[in-house]
């Protein structure tokens, strides 16, 4: 191989740089030592070498480390709380029953929150409510609606029906009947009614006004609307010879032929309309109540149904997924109340009188506060705990719900709540007494009840053998045998 030779003038080049700094020599880099042969061992491979994982990776795990740490930890302390309630229940099913004696029955109220359907208000329920019901040992009958007036209309047609005399009732249960017969006595003492949301509630406290209030049967229509023969009415051309309007119009051809809609309509039943409340609310201080009117109604309590829809709401859905225990124990608290069955009258208070903090639970007259109170109603004096009852739901409302069409007829959920004095002052909640109270925070939840499967697996398996090697282990079947034969 030829010599290359420097340029001219190369040394006095080098000797120039080697006066201002002087050019280190490289070493060869050192080999890396050889991995580990365990990793090859465990099936990674020969040239596996662990290393930190890079930024975008550490970003990653960190983020979704954190989500899922939060839930995890969510629904331990949710578990945790419905178990702390369900402790403070579960005696009341060991409690002993008459052979022939109906347990005490709760009636659950529940309807299709605002602009969204009624399995929503189901999961609810069977989420935060029926765990601590289950626990209980307590029976339970629902009344569902599915759009607005269904609860008030149900709840109105059932009060309706027991102020009549037996023979009358419009309605016979055939269980009931078959009790009767057999000699099975009903349950004798307060039941409870459970309401969830606030749009239920105002149902329910106008059902409750209307049944009681209201006439036996139906007032006459104030117009009578009757069908032309444009309108759908069919034609009788014939005696018993019946023809559509439609088929008429059809063949002159005003009217396109639509054989799907015909026929899809046809074939597919459409529920009746709710009838329009027997008593407005304005009449509710001339209404002569019957004479059998009880002295306390069965206590009930509204259950907070938070609802809340749309894509800018977001960032407080996700705070509520995340605080999912908060509600577990608040709920878990006011469905305790009713099992036990401790009840107060619904508190009652002047305008002048009223706190200016906010709050959601009226258990005493000091926890009883909102903000931006007004009276709802004008022709009510005082403003009662019943108007104010999970008031903080409305705020979650779309706002499709609050548009009034022209010449609608009476809307329960955006009018305010009337109550005529002789209808409130018998109304009672359930609260729990200070004994109580006191009784749930001395509940302590085990760990074991409340832990995964993981954990729970691991600690089983070291139970286990810590029980094979150090503890008395338990004998087989063919062990017990063996020693029993070798007994003299």
């Amino acid at each position: 191989m030829a010599e290359v030779k420097p340029p001219a003038g190369g040394e006095s080049f080098l000797a120039s740089i080697g006066e201002e700094k002087a050019i280190p020599i490289l070493k060869p880099a050192k080999p890396p030592p050889p991995p580990n042969p365990i990793w090859m061992y465990m099936g990674f491979g020969k040239n596996f070498r662990p290393k930190i994982p890079s930024r975008n990776w550490l970003i990653f795990l960190s983020l979704t480390g954190s989500i899922t740490t939060a839930i995890v930890y969510d629904k331990r302390e949710k578990t945790r709380a419905q178990r702390k309630w369900c402790k403070l229940v579960e005696h009341i099913a060991k409690e002993p029953l008459e052979s022939k004696a109906m347990p005490r029955r709760l009636t659950v109220f529940l309807e299709g929150p605002p602009t969204d359907g009624l399995r929503n208000a189901q999961d609810h329920f069977k989420e935060y409510v029926k765990p601590i019901l289950v626990a209980s040992g307590l029976d339970w009958e629902f009344i569902q609606g599915r759009k607005e007036g269904d609860v008030r209309a149900e709840l109105a047609e059932r009060i309706r029906n027991s102020r009549l005399p037996p023979d009358q009732r419009t309605e016979q249960d055939p269980i009931a009947t078959m009790r009767f017969a057999s000699e099975i006595k009903e349950f004798e003492g307060p039941r409870g009614d459970i309401v969830l949301g606030r749009h239920t509630w105002k149902e329910y406290v106008r059902g409750i006004h209307e049944g009681w209030l209201g006439p036996l049967t139906a007032p006459p229509a104030s117009v009578v609307e009757t069908l032309s023969p444009a309108e759908g009415a069919p034609l009788e051309t014939l005696p018993g010879i019946k023809i559509d309007p439609s088929t008429i119009r059809e063949i002159n051809g005003d009217t396109p032929a639509s054989p799907t809609e015909s026929t899809a309509d046809k074939d597919k039943p459409k529920k009746p309309p709710q009838p329009a409340p027997f008593i407005s609310t304005a009449a509710y201080s001339s209404a002569i109540p019957p004479t059998p009117l009880p002295e306390v109604f069965d206590p009930s309590s509204p259950i907070s149904f938070p609802h809340i829809l749309g894509f800018l709401n977001t960032p407080k859905r996700m705070y509520r997924f995340f605080n999912r225990r908060k509600l577990a124990d608040s709920i878990g608290r006011e469905t305790a109340a009713i099992i036990i069955a401790s009840a107060r009258p619904y508190h009652t208070y002047s305008s002048s009188s009223l706190p200016t903090e906010s709050g959601s639970t009226f258990d005493s007259p000091s926890d009883f506060s909102f903000s931006e109170v007004e009276a709802e109603a004008p022709s009510v004096p005082q403003t009662a705990e019943q108007q104010m009852a999970l008031r903080e739901e409305e705020a979650d409302w779309h706002k499709s719900v609050r548009v009034r069409k022209e010449e609608e007829p009476e809307r329960t959920w955006l009018d305010p709540v009337v109550l005529d004095p002789r209808i409130a002052e018998r109304m009672r909640r359930f609260v729990l007494s200070a004994e109580d109270e006191e009784r749930s925070r001395t509940i302590v939840v085990p760990e074991e009840e409340i832990e995964g499967w993981i954990k729970g697996g691991i600690r089983k398996l070291g139970r286990s053998g810590k029980e094979y090697f150090f503890g008395e282990r338990k004998k087989t079947a063919a062990e017990i045998i063996a020693e029993e034969e070798d007994l003299p």
